[in-house]
């Protein structure tokens, strides 16, 4: 054997053994073969515990059980990601995503589920999406307003949940009407008899089935992009989660989650 030849195999050997001290490879039941390093573990959960925020406020992605569990998506993503990290998971539940998002900035949280946001951007690392939801807006049945067009007028008042990411698209976009927030349930914006309430469309359409004297526009007027997310600066961990919700969602992972938890109209994301 020439000296070329040896060269190759001790250098195969050698990066071989650095591979294997350094991966962790998740076993079969965890899903498609994922490396994680030392260092994506310390970028990601820096206590030893993958500290998770869960909006319990949008029941597309989280449902909470009658016992006070929750599920859905965004929860057997959190528990995935901490099984393949190595780590114990921490699912601290809110009831909106801006409360969530706070406590990412206070430090209380590693990983959100959020919608991609300009104003939540400057603070997250944000994979691409994983799921696509709808926009829409509910007005009294017997409201003159009967296109999306029509909603941004003076003197139209249009309910939102507080910094709920469709407050935070109307904020940039409206001109002419007045945004009401509110940190309640649906029922407390339209007993306030506002011209239009906004919101997500799976629990807009069930409150119009449970409350015929209210209905839906035809039509979305934006679309809401969910992503997972860090804290700006943890560039390992962050590149990370981009990969594992890559993975994901070509594996059908997300899309079996979608389909556990009841949610049919939900999309998973197109590939990044």
């Amino acid at each position: 054997m020439n000296i070329v030849a040896c060269t190759v195999i001790a250098f195969m050997v050698a990066a071989s053994a650095a591979f294997a001290q350094n991966t962790n490879v998740t076993s079969p039941q965890g899903g498609s073969m994922s490396s994680v390093t030392s260092d994506i573990v310390k970028s990601l959960a820096p206590t030893g515990t993958l500290r998770v925020g869960i909006n319990a406020g949008n029941p597309v992605l989280v449902q909470v059980g009658a016992g006070g569990e929750l599920k859905g998506v965004t929860v057997d993503l959190a528990r995935e990601a901490a099984k393949r990290l190595g780590v114990p998971v921490e699912l601290n539940r809110f009831d909106a995503a801006g409360k969530s998002f706070e406590a990412l900035k206070g430090g209380k949280l590693d990983i959100v589920f959020l919608a991609i946001e300009p104003v939540r951007a400057a603070e997250v690392a944000f994979t691409a999406p994983y799921v696509i939801i709808e926009g829409v807006y509910m007005v009294p049945k017997d409201s003159a307003i009967t296109s999306n067009d029509q909603v941004d007028r003076a003197g139209i008042r249009i309910g939102v949940n507080k910094a709920s990411a469709y407050d935070l698209f109307l904020t940039r976009n409206l001109k002419h009407a007045t945004l009401v927030r509110g940190e309640g349930s649906l029922d407390d914006l339209v007993k306030q008899k506002l011209e239009v309430v906004a919101g997500v469309k799976q629990p807009l359409v069930g409150y119009v089935k449970a409350h015929p004297d209210m209905r839906l526009l035809a039509g979305r007027f934006m679309e809401i992009q969910q992503a997972m997310g860090t804290v700006k600066g943890r560039d390992t961990g962050a590149r990370w989660l981009h990969g594992f919700i890559e993975e994901l969602k070509a594996s059908g992972f997300i899309a079996d989650a979608l389909k556990r938890s009841n949610q049919p109209d939900a999309a998973v994301a197109p590939p990044a």
